[in-house]
């Protein structure tokens, strides 16, 4: 049915299909880089754009005071949905990741009955909103080791809309 023949023989054809791929590269590479300038070509025509000079405008980000200065609660509460996945609102109930009550201004791995990575405390030692803000957005950026696989939210209105949220849970 299949032997060792049948066997060496596919081996061997995947081996020189292989071999005669990398000889065509190669004759290719050698027949269309002749000149030995690679990537310095000149265009052969070139459109004039009025302000190409000029430097795009860019967006002041705000410090992240400012946003959360300006957070909505309430628009923080639809941002839950992602958070709910892992974590719980209430006081001591703990899923995959840590309840959140009262998480802003709570010392960092301090949810009772939780085994945290150790990362976290590395980092920061309370929530407050800034260190909530940055974490956020780049958990494993924030905390390199972190368990907490969520890719973040790379909107700062929204971080500062869910850390509004959770601010109020615990009052």
């Amino acid at each position: 049915m299949f032997d060792t023949m049948t066997f060496t023989k596919t081996l061997g054809a995947v081996c020189g299909a292989l071999l005669v791929f990398l000889l065509g590269k190669w004759a290719a590479e050698t027949l269309y880089h002749v000149g030995g300038d690679h990537g310095h070509e000149v265009a052969a025509y070139v459109i004039e754009v009025e302000d190409a000079e000029a430097p795009a405008e860019e967006t002041a980000a705000l410090a992240p005071e400012e946003y959360l200065a300006a957070a909505d609660a309430s628009a923080g509460e639809r941002l839950w949905s992602q958070c709910r996945a892992c974590h719980q609102l209430e006081q001591g109930a703990n899923a995959v990741g840590p309840y959140l009550y009262g998480v802003v201004g709570r010392e960092v791995a301090a949810a009772e009955g939780f085994n945290y990575s150790g990362a976290l405390s590395e980092h920061a030692n309370v929530w407050t909103p800034e260190n909530l803000f940055a974490f956020l957005e780049n958990p494993q950026g924030f905390a390199p080791g972190t368990s907490m696989s969520y890719r973040g939210m790379p909107s700062p209105e929204d971080r500062a809309n869910l850390i509004a949220f959770l601010d109020q849970t615990d009052e």
